[in-house]
């Protein structure tokens, strides 16, 4: 197929908008984009729409597609586009180009349906025939996405090239909705939201017991790595932040604060951790002889996410981040780059997910520094990957406001594609806060700081990780490694004693003391993705063992306790 799915998807958007015309007359016409996996149309219509509708739409736009219908394009003078006399919205998108300085408007005739549209779009409706789309569900969308204005009823289409195509999403949709981590957040107790807290996660212990152990893991490799770790404060005051660029580039992103005894916002809450860093960096005088210096930093950060933005662990306010700062030698990038590529291959490896591709970004059109600082930037990042034949994709205009950056793409378990591991190198904030070190010479020049993250925003490192495993954590990182399951009351002293015993070998357990069946206990054990199940009876007193069952593997015999403490704590 020649035409590009994004030209198809728009296509499909002036089928749906012209189907919505003949079967509502006095219907507005919002705006009807291609996006990410298909397109939506916003309209303002008397009737509100409910899912039934959805596959009478569907029918109609068939019947629009089977005629062959030509997408006419045609020019028409901004002062004489009284057609759209009756669609205010469209009267508005008219005058804001004609504010831009526009002197004509560009328009696609499809049928008896003329839209206002720069395109591209098919040539003819019969291409439309052989590809992949349904209608998917109304929302409300705000004009503009304003709360100032009108909410308009929006339709959302899902649009593949193929039949096929749209098949294998929707089934990886529904099994993304089965492994969606806030429901198994919920299942399993891990975490919630509140309203009180707006798009901030209040983490409960199982969940914050798993966030902890990531973190033992994170601090056991970097040390290995000679990395130490700080912490710096949640706030600093604003003029830093203008130092760094962060105001001016970030700003729309930091929360302001006023201290009491000012009437201005004085203070910002950190959306990054390195300025912290850098300032530790500026209390002692450092040698050539010093660096590298790697340094560490589980930094809380806040940045304000549009309501579109977030979404769940995935999209949140306030998060955590596994940031390091790598203060260098010129000599000693690539060197450094290297080992970081080699600790989030390892880290990666851990948990099981594949790296679909590496991507360098380069520099955006908000930034900071000298063309030849950026030129001389990109090129060593370039060089990296040609000298080690790293695979890899440019992402042009998408770099910090700093520096170039590599972003690690992960792959999960159903093929969805998530960013999380970067490294960004900066030679702008040494200068800006006049970062020196003592050379060979004895004359001071500037360190190169490297940024990076491994986990990312670790919160959003483990929603991924949540729905790639199905919430069926690991051993090691299991929130309730085993459950004793206790056959009656009678059974309840032994199964304490057992309890005890794993506590001491510092194994999280629980204990199932209800008074339900132990199928029932069973059932809802597996349920919860409980990795080691301990049954407890009249056998197992006797025997002085316990009958274990795996999550995943069944039954598994009577082992004794210290075996299976062995087993667990090995992991």
């Amino acid at each position: 197929m020649e035409n590009n799915i994004e030209t198809i998807r728009h296509s499909l958007s002036h089928v749906m908008a012209a189907a919505i015309m003949e079967m509502f007359p006095d219907a507005k016409l919002g705006i009807g984009p291609a996006i990410e996996n298909g397109f939506y149309y916003d309209f303002d219509l008397s009737k509100n729409l409910v899912p039934e509708d959805l596959p009478k739409i569907e029918k109609k736009m068939r019947e629009i597609i089977a005629k062959d219908l030509e997408f006419e394009k045609s020019e028409m003078d901004i002062k004489s586009a009284d057609l759209f006399k009756d669609q205010p919205y469209k009267l508005e998108l008219i005058k804001d180009l004609e504010a831009d300085g526009e002197k004509a408007i560009s328009l696609f005739k499809t049928g008896e349906f003329i839209d206002l549209c720069k395109g591209p779009h098919i040539t003819n409706t019969s291409e439309l025939k052989n590809v992949g789309w349904k209608l998917d569900k109304t929302a409300g969308a705000y004009w503009k996405g304003s709360e100032k204005n009108k909410m308009l009823q929006r339709i959302y289409a899902i649009a593949f090239e193929s039949k096929e195509k749209l098949e294998e999403y929707l089934k990886m949709r529904e099994e993304a909705e089965k492994r969606d981590h806030r429901k198994i957040a919920q299942d399993l107790d891990l975490f919630s939201f509140h309203e009180e807290g707006p798009n901030f996660v209040f983490w409960h212990d199982k969940g914050w017991a798993v966030f902890q152990k990531m973190l033992e893991y994170w601090r056991s490799i970097h040390r290995r790595e000679g990395y130490t770790e700080v912490n710096t404060p949640i706030m600093m005051t604003k003029g830093v932040w203008e130092q760094s660029g962060h105001l001016k580039n970030y700003g729309e992103k930091i929360y302001l604060a006023k201290s009491p005894d000012s009437e201005e916002f004085n203070y910002a809450v950190k959306p990054m951790n390195c300025i912290g860093g850098i300032l530790i960096y500026k209390t002692k005088m450092h040698s050539y002889k010093d660096l590298p210096l790697r340094v560490g930093e589980i930094g809380l950060v806040h940045r304000y996410e549009s309501s579109g933005e977030v979404h769940g662990l995935m999209r949140l306010r306030q998060f955590n981040q596994d940031d390091a700062h790598i203060y260098c030698r010129p000599d000693q990038v690539k060197d450094e780059i290297l080992k970081v590529f080699k600790l989030a291959f390892e880290v990666y490896e851990k948990f099981g997910l594949e790296i679909d591709h590496i991507e360098l970004s380069t520099r955006p059109e908000k930034s900071i520094g000298s063309d030849e600082v950026w030129n001389n930037a990109e090129s060593i990042m370039k060089e990296i990957l040609a000298e080690n034949k790293i695979d890899h994709q440019i992402n042009e205009g998408d770099g910090a406001f700093y520096g170039p950056k590599f972003d690690f793409h992960l792959k999960d378990a159903i093929g969805r594609t998530w960013q999380c591991g970067t490294i960004q190198l900066d030679f702008a904030q040494p200068e800006n806060f006049d970062l020196t070190y003592v050379d060979e010479k004895g004359e001071k020049v500037r360190p190169v700081m490297l940024h990076r993250v491994i986990f990312g925003a670790i919160e959003r490192f483990l929603g991924v990780y949540i729905e790639n495993v199905a919430g069926a954590f690991p051993l090691w990182l299991a929130p309730v490694q085993t459950k004793i399951l206790p056959i009656s009351d009678k059974h309840l002293d032994y199964a304490k004693k057992i309890m005890a015993e794993l506590v001491e070998n510092n194994v999280r357990v629980e204990l199932d003391d209800r008074t339900e069946s132990v199928g029932k206990k069973i059932r809802e054990a597996e349920m919860q993705k409980i990795p080691y199940m301990l049954i407890v009876g009249d056998k197992e007193i006797e025997a002085d063992k316990v009958a274990v069952r795996i999550y995943g593997e069944g039954d598994k015999g009577q082992m004794d306790v210290k075996e299976v403490a062995k087993d667990i704590c090995k992991s």
